[in-house]
């Protein structure tokens, strides 16, 4: 009879748990979805609320929009966090939710620039800064909640079950986005189509709220609240006292930013590589991802239960130290299995621009309005926009700049001369003619050079470093504080790090780029934040693994 009830009472908390997993993931599959929309539809968004301003700095402006809603994150986790700590995680689960899938639904239906002016980018931004409110108080809330549930012995391994969602968010996103643009088109798709992927998310916001509805409190938050334990004034508790602002110093500043640019280079600014830089097909590149992030997906399970036997540290570590160690090289390689004759241009015939120091400037345009019209920046700006390498030499001052391939020299000319336009005309026919004899490929990379098979791996590595330090950082982060302020404690300092690392990297990495001539400088961004981490991880975090969140 006991062995009977013993087996009943697996049953019931098997199904209690896949009820749970699945309430908590879906607002971690909202968030990413949209974070991904943003990202596949970077070109369509920029012409339809960006067209106001010149190419370039319109796509970086959407970047910026993109970063604009992790500006919020950390503010939202201190609203939602309170808000969690004082009536419990279920209702604050209602509340985010709401606003997430609202926002998102609401930027399919914005006007264009076209139509309503500048009112359309305010439009875009808001909507991304109600979305990073909301998510503020949403991701950590989903992690407390599945943890809060779990055996202490599987908490990073049940935890990792929401993580991995991030990869479904993006599976949804493409599988949204892919089939519409081959169905309607590449021309009615840049017209109306691209705000279909973010109507349709108005079913997964309906979805959301009956599952949650239907949940019940944390068992640790009802068991705190029955015991009086609950914090009266969680944002006082959490800042006001040194052990707690020290623990959220730690987390915000020497374990997460590693993990979100790991991340998010591996989901995101691997796919603008393989597209922007290396002429792959877009259609292609999306596969060749989606492929790599399936495979990778159990990966997010594995590590977080390898965490729950051997230490959350030494996990996230280990990862921080091969991402630092392997992603550049993972890179040039996805350049010599991508795009072979792009990489064997580079080696034969090196491109340099030489202009005096004096007459080239960054050009990070943030607002679209500055004009870059010296020799220097013309040249500069033109090798960037075709995604090819460069390095910079000297010339006197005075002197107009030049853009040397190999030994063929095309010199530049002042954006802001009377004939200009003829100008613009001579150097781009010449550029074109002196990288054509040079072999630099200039289209869409051939398809028989694209070894799909060896692009799939790298990228199956590049996101085996994300699943590795996921799960056990998080994980880590909630077990550093007690329960009665564990929502606000725990929150704040992720979304801080994933605002200020993470939701700036695509923005920081194409600007690094555009202002060095190098295809792979971008990359030393998450490079050297893992190289940080990894020390600042060894000296200040601790061991959280068994660790009873149920005190305090």
């Amino acid at each position: 009879m006991e062995h009977v009830l013993a087996m009943t009472r697996t049953a019931t908390i098997s199904s209690k748990y896949r009820k749970v997993i699945v309430a908590a993931s879906l607002g971690t599959v909202f968030e990413f979805y949209d974070f991904f929309l943003i990202g596949l539809l970077a070109a369509e968004i920029a012409r339809n609320f960006f067209s106001g301003v010149n190419p370039t700095a319109g796509f970086i402006f959407t970047l910026l929009g993109f970063a604009a809603g992790f500006m919020l994150r950390p503010f939202g986790a201190i609203v939602f966090g309170r808000l969690g700590d004082l009536v419990g995680r279920k209702h604050t689960f209602l509340v985010t939710i709401v606003l997430m899938g609202g926002s998102t639904f609401a930027i399919g239906l914005l006007p264009a620039y076209a139509t309503v002016g500048i009112l359309a980018p305010i439009g875009f931004v808001t909507m991304r800064m109600i979305q990073g409110l909301a998510l503020g108080g949403e991701f950590g809330g989903a992690m407390i909640y599945v943890a809060e549930h779990a055996p202490s012995d599987k908490r990073a391994a049940w935890t990792a079950w929401v993580i991995l969602t991030a990869a479904v968010g993006f599976l949804l996103a493409v599988s949204v986005i892919i089939p519409l643009r081959l169905t309607i088109g590449a021309d009615a798709f840049g017209l109306w189509g691209w705000r279909v992927p973010f109507l349709v998310s108005i079913a997964l916001l309906g979805v959301s709220l009956w599952i949650r509805l239907k949940l019940d409190e944390s068992p640790e938050f009802k068991r705190m609240k029955a015991e009086g334990r609950a914090s009266k004034s969680p944002l006082g508790e959490t800042f006001g006292t040194w052990k707690n602002v020290r623990l959220i110093l730690t987390g915000a500043f020497c374990i997460l930013p590693a993990q979100a640019v790991i991340w998010y280079t591996g989901q995101f600014y691997s796919l603008f590589f393989l597209t922007r830089v290396l002429k792959v097909e877009n259609l292609s590149a999306n596969i060749m991802l989606i492929v790599a992030t399936v495979l990778t997906i159990p990966l997010y399970v594995l590590f977080g239960s390898l965490s729950d036997r051997i230490g959350r540290r030494t996990v996230y570590v280990g990862g921080y130290v091969l991402a630092a160690a392997l992603t550049i090289p993972i890179f040039q390689a996805m350049t010599h299995y991508a795009n072979p004759a792009l990489e064997r241009a580079q080696v034969a015939a090196p491109i340099s621009v030489a202009a005096a120091s004096s007459d080239c400037s960054v050009q990070f345009n943030l607002l679209g309005t500055s004009k870059f019209t010296t020799t220097c920046d013309v040249a500069t700006d033109a090798i960037t926009k075709l995604g090819l390498n460069y390095v910079s030499a000297d010339l006197p001052a005075g002197s107009a700049a030049e853009v040397r391939v190999g030994d063929r020299v095309i010199v530049s000319y002042a954006g802001d001369a009377p004939d200009a336009p003829a100008q613009k005309a001579r150097f781009d026919r010449e550029l074109a003619a002196a990288l054509g004899e040079k072999n630099y490929p200039l289209g869409v990379a051939a398809p028989e050079d694209v070894n799909a098979p060896m692009i799939v791996f790298l990228l199956m590595v590049l996101l085996s470093f994300g699943a590795m330090t996921f799960a056990p950082s998080t994980t880590s982060l909630l077990e550093m504080f007690p329960s009665r302020i564990r929502y606000t404690a725990m929150s704040f300092p992720y979304h801080l790090s994933a605002a200020w690392f993470g939701g700036f990297l695509p923005a920081t990495a194409f600007a690094i780029v555009a202002a060095t001539g190098n295809i792979y400088s971008g990359l030393y961004y998450p490079v050297c934040i893992c190289i940080a981490c990894t020390i600042l991880s060894l000296l200040f975090a601790r061991e959280t693994k068994g660790a009873d969140i149920a005190r305090g």
